[in-house]
């Protein structure tokens, strides 16, 4: 009798186990739910440029459970520069990921990309430069000539070269680029491969961390005042067929981005958990860098918020050094309904 009893009972149990299964396979296979109860919608996000303190904002938000209230599940990949985060989105391999608004301006105005907006800033100023160490030669941008810099092809510290180099006094024909990835080029500069390498200013800590020599930053903003820096975007599809789950999207990153700025120790150890082969302190450092980027007084209180102005400005900057071969508004790139107001 108590055989029976267990057996019934195990049956009994089987089956609502398969109920539960066969209700939640539809529309999440671990059954999670969100802030509102429904189950978790699945989202792939990508940094901006490998997995380094700048970006471990996005972990943040995860760790932090920001994108689980917000009703997803994100999957954070490394980035490879703006190019490449602008190729992978439009072609629906991503959802978000952040890039360089002056990036995505000399992409969209060249005719090289098309179908994406931006939702949301980042940084109110770039944070594109050139990066060396003591020792290269290079303590000025005129020292840039005759030397060989390292970049991924898309990255938009080499795609808005041409330009920095002109309102800086910069022959670039006499500057020699060849490519490089995203996890590797800071060993490049460190094993005296290059000269100098593309990079966001933020990223001295950690370039002086793998190459053991004081870092020498050429930062673009000193000529290009009016730049924003990495601006969040999505294709053009989704911010038209899902406006609200961008909103809510961006508003939990945006969340992660402040937490992480307030918090860049706490952020870099849970960055150390996810990726494993980054450095906490130089991850913790780059944050505390970064800060006065992500809000200037253009940009008031609010992160995040993107002004048309302020864009039309860019946008003369890029017309005006001959950067662009096609007319451009500020709302062919920035999406100024589901951006965050200020």
């Amino acid at each position: 009798m108590k055989r029976l009893t267990r057996t019934v009972a195990a049956a009994a149990l089987a089956t609502a186990l398969t109920l539960v299964s066969a209700c939640s396979s539809d529309s999440d296979s671990s059954g999670a739910k969100g802030g509102d109860g429904k189950a978790l919608e699945k989202v792939t996000y990508l940094t901006s440029f490998g997995n380094f303190g700048r970006d471990s904002y996005a972990w943040v938000a995860k760790e932090k459970g920001f994108f689980k209230e917000a009703g997803f599940d994100v999957e954070v990949k490394p980035g490879q520069g703006t190019g490449a985060v602008i190729q992978t989105i439009v072609g629906g391999k991503a959802d978000f990921g952040p890039i360089d608004l002056t990036g995505g301006l000399l992409q969209l105005g060249n005719g090289q990309a098309k179908d994406f907006v931006a939702v949301a800033a980042i940084q109110q100023r770039t944070m594109a430069g050139i990066a060396t160490v003591e020792g290269a030669g290079i303590a000025s941008p005129k020292d840039l000539e005759g030397k060989k810099l390292a970049d991924t092809p898309g990255s938009v510290v080499r795609n808005l070269f041409p330009t920095y180099a002109r309102l800086a006094g910069v022959d670039a024909s006499k500057v020699t680029w060849v490519n490089g990835d995203a996890q590797t080029l800071m060993g490049t500069l460190a094993a005296g491969q290059v000269d100098g390498i593309g990079q966001f200013v933020v990223g001295q800590p950690t370039i002086e961390a793998v190459t053991k020599k004081k870092a020498v930053m050429l930062p673009y903003s000193n000529v290009m005042q009016d730049l924003y820096g990495n601006v969040l975007i999505t294709s053009s599809r989704i911010a038209k067929e899902k406006p609200d789950m961008v909103k809510r999207f961006s508003a939990a990153l945006m969340k992660g981005l402040e937490y992480a700025l307030t918090n860049p120790q706490e952020a870099a150890d849970i960055l150390k958990k996810n990726v494993d082969a980054s450095n906490p302190a130089a991850a913790a450092a780059e944050l505390q860098l970064m800060a006065g980027y992500v809000r200037s007084s253009n940009s008031g209180t609010q992160i995040g918020t993107l002004d048309s102005g302020r864009v039309a400005k860019s946008i003369a900057i890029l017309q005006g050094a001959g950067s662009l071969k096609q007319n451009l508004t500020p709302d062919q790139i920035i999406d100024f309904d589901l951006a965050p107001k200020a």
